[in-house]
């Protein structure tokens, strides 16, 4: 069983940043992470996921390619999102999510343990 705990959510305009952080209560390296997003009305969204292990592979949704950053501090067990150029339309919960077997997947569906979230919301 792996707890995780979000935090650095909050409320910035349209073009700020935020960075968000996620402690997980065991290792983090060799595991599958990522971030996730979902706003009222809507099903939860991938946003990026990380592989490390020496070495990092990442993946990013297309709508925040080239704005947000995926990152992992293995020896904290803490994994980043850098999220800049905030738009309206990242207003959302976002959560931090692992997984033991399935990596760099943006499906909520293939990750088992799942923080409580922390709220973006971004203003026009």
């Amino acid at each position: 069983q792996v707890q995780l705990v979000e935090s650095g959510g909050g409320s910035v305009q349209a073009g700020g940043s935020l960075r968000l952080s996620c402690a997980a209560s065991k290792y983090t390296y060799g595991r599958c992470m990522g971030w996730f997003r979902q706003a009222p009305g809507k099903e939860r969204e991938g946003v990026a996921a990380i592989y490390s292990a020496g070495s990092s592979s990442i993946v990013y949704a297309d709508s925040v390619k080239g704005r947000f950053t995926i990152s992992q501090d293995n020896a904290k067990n803490t994994l980043y999102l850098q999220m800049n150029s905030l738009k309206p339309e990242d207003t959302a919960m976002y959560y931090c999510a692992a997984d033991d077997v399935r990596c760099l997947s943006l499906s909520a569906y293939n990750y088992n343990y799942w923080g409580q979230g922390t709220q973006v919301t971004v203003s026009s």
